[in-house]
């Protein structure tokens, strides 16, 4: 049962173009959405993709390239475009302290990973890029910091292995929370498998929680009903901008709506106790019946089954206690409808 609050991170990623109006506005999206945390991404351009780095297949289909430029399916000059410079975070931290969300960042690379560390955070992501690096793991690992890995396009021995490599270099399990993830952008309906969230907590015994990339809110909203604790899911301005994650992002409304769908979603989960509510107490007596007098009785009236009937409302006797009326004799008169009473019985 879920009982703990969800963490809901707002992944503005490199929807902002490069554009820092456009990545402040994005913070203003998230901070008025109800978010808890706003996250970015951090890395080097070279640090992270080779020269012979080709785009994703949805990267190219999500961007308009110029097909006359030579660098048009080049992943490393896409990232150019993308990254922030360290006086750029500065920036969008202080501006996330003044919007009151918490400011976070995704590192993509040893040297970002060492930046993030100077900055003090106490929250770390693993995008599911990196489940397989081992010289990152082992990094952030040291940390021993919270942290968030996702685990998109990994099987459970590749999680096996990471969450390994996380706990020998110094973070304990429990300071780790596991994504399911799928890194189709946008992911088909067909290849979500929610029920693996399940499966990663069975087989580990970890906090989880998800990282959406399908277009819409349910299946994020699925996830928390699920038991996630934690969901990551993309945002933008505009659908329609050029950038490789804008169609796979939610727009500013819709991002508005899931926050609220979550946290309604946590009130509904309750303690578990199967009782009658505060609100439906005062629905008992109008809802449920009570026995009541099916033909007019005498007083002296031995009562049998069919001088009886169940009616509304449940301010007599309740139906559960018929037999023990029968046999009973009456000591008043009743008139049909009448409500039966203890008191009109010996």
């Amino acid at each position: 049962m879920n009982t703990e609050k969800v963490i809901i991170i707002a992944e503005a990623g490199v929807n902002h173009n490069g554009d820092m109006t456009l990545a402040k506005q994005l913070i203003d999206v998230a901070a008025d959405a109800g978010a808890d945390y706003v996250k970015f991404q951090t890395f080097k351009a070279e640090n992270l993709a080779s020269k012979n780095a080709k785009k994703a297949d949805y990267q190219t289909k999500n961007m308009a390239d110029n097909q006359d430029d030579n660098n048009s399916n080049s992943q490393l000059e896409m990232l150019k475009k993308l990254e922030l410079s360290r006086e750029q975070h500065f920036e969008l931290i202080e501006y996330c302290n003044h919007r009151k969300i918490q400011f976070f960042s995704t590192a993509f690379d040893l040297e970002s990973l060492d930046f993030l560390d100077t900055l003090g955070f106490d929250l770390y992501k693993i995008p599911s890029g990196e489940i397989t690096n081992l010289p990152y793991l082992k990094k952030i690992g040291s940390f021993q910091k919270k942290i968030i890995i996702s685990t998109g396009m990994a099987d459970l021995e590749e999680i096996k292995d990471a969450l390994h490599i996380l706990i020998q270099a110094g973070t304990s399990k429990e300071k780790i929370t596991v994504l399911h993830c799928n890194t189709e952008y946008p992911t088909p309906f067909e290849d979500v498998n929610l029920n693996a969230m399940q499966t990663i907590k069975n087989t580990f015994n970890v906090k989880i929680g998800y990282s959406d990339h399908t277009e819409g809110i349910e299946i994020a909203i699925a996830a928390v009903a699920l038991g996630a604790i934690m969901i990551e899911k993309h945002f933008t301005l505009d659908k329609t901008m050029e950038g490789p994650d804008h169609k796979a992002s939610l727009e500013p409304n819709e991002l508005k709506m899931m926050v609220k769908s979550i946290r309604n979603i946590e009130k509904a989960f309750g303690n578990g106790v199967k009782t009658p509510s505060n609100s439906e107490k005062k629905n008992i007596e109008i809802a449920r019946k009570s026995i009541h007098i099916a033909k007019k009785l005498p007083e002296n009236h031995i009562l049998e089954e069919n001088d009886l009937i169940m009616k509304r409302p449940a301010t007599g006797i309740s139906p559960m206690k018929m037999e023990e009326i029968i046999g009973k004799r009456l000591i008043i008169n009743k008139e049909i409808d009448d409500v039966l009473l203890w008191k009109d019985i010996e």
